[in-house]
């Protein structure tokens, strides 16, 4: 087992907003990390995002222990316990979400994207839906974990892929929730980072990896470094980073 040596965190409003509907979490009595994005608007996709956050932790701390738990909603035999028990987490809020929105008018309904990542042992695992991302540094070189699902494949190129974020999928977009789950075998000096599209669409993969060698052990900085980088680059949205460091 490598144990998680440092991390570091942080969610704002950004440069121009003044709600912030992104939000984070770093459990580290339950090994958990997770990151969001709303959309809806103020005080919408902020109270959606925090629902979405009280539920998945509730059903998480209640049931990914637990070796006697059922699974209502999805079981995959090839996932570890607490990652089948995140996935149903992540169905049972996104179904409650849903069953809202449904009832409502369009300019009122709201969603989140997001990644949640649990540490379990030498395994890492995680669970994404919508358009943020999580990468993995090892060795210098930097690898993409979970893939933001937007419209990201249809911009000409790095420099304008920031008008493609919207999401494909998410919480209580669509009747069924589209996932990816993607489990990772951890090594000393693992850096792991998991952004919100304020910060990773005004940036390149090259820069990224450039500034996160230089810093791997000063996470603060390295954050600091990213959203200044992006919000030199005009961004308007909020921002979220979690850095993880095994």
């Amino acid at each position: 087992m490598y144990p998680l040596k440092k991390f570091f965190a942080h969610t704002h409003q950004g440069p121009f907003l003044n709600v912030n509907e992104d939000d984070i979490d770093v459990d580290l009595i339950h090994n958990l990390a997770i990151i969001f994005d709303g959309l809806g608007g103020a005080g919408l996709g902020d109270r959606c995002v925090a629902e979405i956050k009280q539920i998945i932790k509730n059903y998480f701390t209640k049931n990914g222990t637990d070796p006697n738990a059922t699974f209502p909603f999805f079981y995959g035999p090839k996932y570890l316990l607490e990652g089948n028990a995140i996935i149903n987490a992540m169905k049972y809020a996104h179904s409650k979400i849903f069953k809202n929105n449904r009832d409502l008018p369009m300019d009122k309904r709201a969603g989140a994207s997001a990644i949640c990542a649990y540490i379990k042992g030498p395994i890492l695992t995680f669970v994404s839906t919508g358009n943020c991302i999580s990468l993995l540094l090892r060795n210098g070189i930097l690898e993409t974990i979970n893939y933001p699902d937007s419209l990201d494949m249809m911009s000409v190129d790095e420099f304008n892929k920031h008008s493609f974020t919207s999401p494909m999928s998410g919480f209580g977009l669509f009747e069924d929730l589209s996932i990816n789950v993607r489990e990772v075998k951890l090594f000393p000096d693992d850096l792991i980072i998991m952004l919100t599209d304020g910060i990773y669409s005004r940036i390149t993969k090259k820069e990224l990896r450039y500034a996160a060698q230089k810093k791997t052990d000063q996470l603060e900085n390295l954050a600091q470094e990213l959203i200044s980088l992006a919000n030199s680059r005009d961004n308007l949205d909020n921002q979220s980073i979690i850095l993880l460091r095994f």
